[in-house]
């Protein structure tokens, strides 16, 4: 398409609400395997899908491309596990991606290319360098409290972000991490939940005995505060023996919690391994309590969400990124894992008060409206079209695409 023909059809695409849109959602994180990021893409495709916009996924896999759950993935690099910030994050670190991508822009036409944390140097940083033709819109979903590696490479990626056409964090503390390192104004969207999903699923007989269920879902990672949770389940087992603790989530047990479960002798923890995106709102609604003892560098908490709307009462660690979600003593409770005594006694307490379970999972049941993926993608919409006018102004002017913005580059 030539340059004026791309400069028009921008045009249509930004006044034009109704006309279906050819999207590019670009992730940088392994598709085969289950994490935040990956939710949300998959989840936001498939609304944008169901509206009738033309939507095609972009993500390394580290399984082929017929054994995933995604019609519409484009697999381009085989992601390798690389530790940062307390995990791992499986990215591909192809020095050749370049030559996978541009055919898929020519192939593409699309109108918006989405990139999901843009600054990571794999596959939307290849793709921020060369979509010279579609509106380009980045989505923020980390949050730390520093981040050394960014901060050294802040001055050679500055040039790539003043590329975006929009930016959006999926929340303040999100918001607050990427502004540190690339000023500029962010519109704050959260990552969308299918609400109804965890609401109507059936919980698991074999677990509704009479036994209280805890539930902790998430990977087997450090900054997931496994271990912790197990010396507070210690503590919580010697006060209230009529309760058990459901562990879901891919990974491997790591030794710290194998040691605590070994010492303590602890009895009644059930680990269930992946769950499928069927089976997890089962188990939410299994629970009678969901905790999560995160240790930090969470945006948001997406479980926290799943658990709100499965109905259930959360107990969540008391860091920057669930205080974005849960209000204490509203919708939610927040404790200090790493003091094992006070975290077990805000569980008990919850366990001991089947009147205060109530009232905080209905709290929180409202606040699960938020989150809801037609609210969220409306949001996202507004955002696509803003960043296609924005594009279009910049192609009508002759602008070079590359250059800043008042906008852009305000603190």
């Amino acid at each position: 398409m030539s340059a004026i023909a791309k400069s028009d059809a921008l045009d249509m695409a930004a006044t034009d609400g109704s006309r279906p849109l050819r999207i590019a959602i670009v992730s940088p994180y392994d598709f085969a395997y289950p994490g935040g990021v990956t939710n949300h893409i998959s989840g936001l495709s498939d609304e944008l899908r169901q509206r009738g916009h033309d939507v095609t996924i972009v993500a390394p896999s580290s399984r082929p491309r017929d054994d995933i759950d995604a019609d519409n993935l484009a697999v381009i690099g085989r992601p390798i596990p690389v530790p940062t910030a307390g995990s791992i994050a499986r990215v591909t670190l192809s020095l050749t991606l370049g030559k996978r991508v541009k055919p898929l822009l020519e192939r593409g036409n699309f109108d918006v290319v989405h990139l999901h944390e843009p600054m990571t140097p794999t596959l939307p940083l290849t793709f921020l360098r060369l979509a010279d033709g579609p509106a380009l819109v980045g989505t923020f979903h980390a949050y730390a409290e520093r981040r050394r590696a960014l901060g050294l490479s802040r001055p050679l990626l500055q040039r790539w972000v003043q590329r975006l056409d929009e930016r959006i964090a999926v929340t303040e503390p999100a918001r607050e991490f990427a502004n540190r390192y690339f000023p500029g104004s962010y519109s704050i969207i959260p990552n969308g939940v299918d609400t109804q999903a965890f609401a109507q699923a059936a919980p698991f007989p074999m677990f509704r005995d009479g036994k209280l269920n805890i539930l902790f879902q998430g990977r087997m990672e450090k900054r997931k505060g496994f271990p912790h949770m197990l010396r507070a389940y210690a503590h919580i087992r010697w006060q209230f023996p009529n309760c058990r603790l459901l562990v879901v989530g891919p990974g491997n047990m790591d030794r710290e919690s194998a040691r605590v479960i070994g010492e303590r002798g602890l009895e009644d923890v059930h680990f269930i391994g992946y769950a499928s995106n069927d089976d997890l709102p089962r188990y939410y609604r299994t629970a009678d309590i969901f905790c999560s003892p995160a240790l930090g560098n969470e945006s948001m908490g997406i479980v926290l969400i799943q658990a709100m709307a499965a109905g259930r009462a959360v107990v969540a660690s008391d860091i920057a990124g669930h205080r974005s979600v849960v209000a204490h003593e509203h919708n939610g409770l927040l404790a200090d894992p790493r003091n094992e005594e006070v975290f077990a006694s805000t569980l008990i307490r919850l366990l001991r008060d089947a009147e205060l379970r109530n009232t905080i999972a209905n709290t929180g049941s409202e606040t699960v409206a938020r989150y809801h993926w037609g609210v969220v993608t409306d949001e996202i919409l507004q955002v696509y079209h803003s960043a296609l006018e924005r594009r279009s102004q910049r192609s009508g002017s002759g602008r070079d695409a590359t250059a800043p913005t008042a906008e852009l580059t305000a603190s």
